[in-house]
């Protein structure tokens, strides 16, 4: 009898520490899933916001159903709770152990109950959103530096990228004992800590955290950089300067300072996407009514040495997407698929990049300005360029706030091992000096908007030094550090190969787009 009531108190205690545990895990989960994804937002995939929260719904579901599933067989045989152990992930092809049922009015079935995914064609159109966007007008730019190599590259990074994503996703999963590919890594964050574990188990977190970060801010710079320069060419009669006109946009971003959430921003995703492709349109056509005087003899095969390895940059960086797909896989309805959309994806920007690169450039020539819009008649430059203005604008919200939640959830919400104090109080409100310092952010990006002003040079930095570390380089290393014994040779070769390129052209390109931005710093202190 003893015996008996010490066995069962025993499992009650283990089911405790294991229901402690459960939830801690699912915490800090679910918080990576936010971090994880917020800070992979790129551009304006405005379609991801909703994702996030079903991935974080998705994850605490699945925590859930652990606990539920402990609770209901704690006291059984030490058979009926190793069932259990392969719950807290899922198959790859969508399958998995079926969810355990939940009693009415039970939290868990809140949880458990309605879990939406998306489909394959949904995932695919929010890539699209990201690998599609605004900054594929410095396209041509990139192509006046290099010709048919320019061509080439948008072509190269494409494949690459692709490739990238696939072995990125490919780290999320591992071997259980049947020999069957489960999910153990939720997110970009995980597969870097993966990577540096043991003896550095949280570097690689840090690492990945601080090239998002850098992205996203020197997204919201391009913005206003992008804004002031499409202002000041569309009214160039009126006396304002492109830095006052810097100015002016930051003035109405402001608000975005008082942010909690990007519901009342997403209702404009469609709206921007929308509207870019009728100015895509709008400015093929153009191309297309001046067919007979393109410049075919300008495009050669010679690069400009000192501009183009900043080209690098602009073209890597319209493909970055890497960062989130981790996020979009999970929630897709069968990841089996995630491979084929990843293809058809970056078949189509490439050839729609090709194409609008040549086009345009084709048109204009030596003329072709950064952002081709420039080009464009008067008539209707002013049209066009409003519509890009109100499409940066609104876009501008989501890799600001983005940023504001990676910092916030390292430097002031990590728990106890937080450096700085919550900004937000007991019921949820911003704390007056957190809302300074979204302030100070929203004014950071306006101060480096007014001193480097250019919008290839900021792009090119950009993309060669966070779009190429997070697309090439670090992708790469990670599949070679996680899964090399399961390697064959040739994607081994194809791993180093990406590395070292992906290295080249990074340092390369930081270095000429680097002298580029101190040179123009320096005129701009000066006048």
């Amino acid at each position: 009898m003893a015996t008996l009531i010490r066995s069962k108190l025993s499992n009650k205690l283990s089911n405790a520490a294991t229901t402690v545990s459960n939830k801690s895990q699912a915490k800090v989960s679910g918080m990576f899933a936010r971090m994880g994804f917020q800070a992979a937002t790129n551009e304006e995939a405005l379609g991801f916001v909703a994702c996030d929260d079903l991935d974080y719904d998705h994850r605490q579901g699945m925590q859930m159903d652990i606990l539920t599933t402990d609770e209901m067989g704690g006291e059984g045989s030490g058979e009926g709770g190793g069932g259990v152990d392969g719950d807290s992930h899922y198959q790859r092809d969508g399958t998995g152990p079926p969810r355990s049922a939940s009693k009415d009015g039970d939290p868990a079935s809140e949880l458990t109950e309605v879990r939406p995914k998306i489909t394959a064609w949904e995932a695919g159109w929010n890539v699209t959103n990201a690998i599609q966007g605004m900054f594929v007008l410095g396209l041509p730019y990139a192509i006046l530096h290099g010709g048919y190599l320019g061509l080439f590259l948008i072509i190269f990074a494409a494949v690459v990228c692709c490739y990238t994503g696939k072995i990125l996703i490919a780290c999320l999963y591992e071997e259980d004992e049947d020999g069957q590919l489960v999910r153990v890594r939720d997110s970009y964050v995980d597969i870097a800590n993966a990577c540096c574990a043991p003896r550095f188990p949280s570097l690689g977190g840090h690492i990945v955290n601080v090239a998002q970060i850098i992205e996203l801010v020197m997204t919201c710079i391009l913005y206003v950089v992008v804004s002031g320069n499409l202002m000041y060419n569309s009214f160039p009669n009126m006396p304002i300067s492109q830095k006052s006109w810097a100015i002016i946009a930051t003035a109405a971003l402001l608000p975005c300072a008082f942010l909690k959430n990007l519901k009342s921003v997403s209702k404009f995703s469609l709206l921007c996407t929308m509207a870019h492709f009728v100015i895509n349109v709008l400015v093929i056509a153009y191309c297309l009514s001046r067919a007979r005087d393109w410049a075919w003899d300008k495009v050669k095969f010679y690069i400009d040495v000192k501009k183009f390895p900043i080209s690098i940059g602009i073209i890597v960086f319209s493909y970055t997407s890497q960062i989130f797909l981790p996020s979009l896989e999970g929630n897709m309805s069968k990841p089996s698929e995630f491979h084929c959309m990843m293809n058809w994806t970056h078949i189509a920007a490439c050839i729609l990049k090709g194409l609008f690169a040549l086009v345009a450039y084709l048109t204009w020539a030596d003329t072709t300005k950064e952002v081709i819009t420039d080009n464009l008649p008067s008539t209707i430059r002013a049209v066009v360029n409003l519509f890009l203005v109100s499409k940066a604008l609104l876009s501008y919200p989501l890799p600001f706030f983005a940023a504001v939640e990676v910092l916030e959830k390292s430097f002031f919400q990590d728990g106890g091992r937080a450096i700085f104090p919550d900004c937000y109080a007991g019921d949820g409100r911003l704390k007056s000096w957190g809302l300074s310092l979204r302030c100070l952010l929203v004014v950071f990006t306006l101060l480096m908007a007014i001193y480097v002003p250019h919008f290839a040079l900021l792009m090119g930095l950009t993309g060669s030094l966070t779009g190429a570390g997070l697309c090439f380089l670090l992708p790469s290393l990670f599949h070679l550090r996680l899964l090399w014994r399961k390697l064959l040779w040739h994607q081994v070769f194809f791993d180093v190969a990406i590395f070292v390129i992906g290295g080249i052209c990074s340092i390369s390109g930081f270095i000429h787009s680097m002298e580029g931005l101190i040179e123009a710093f320096k005129y701009n202190i000066h006048e």
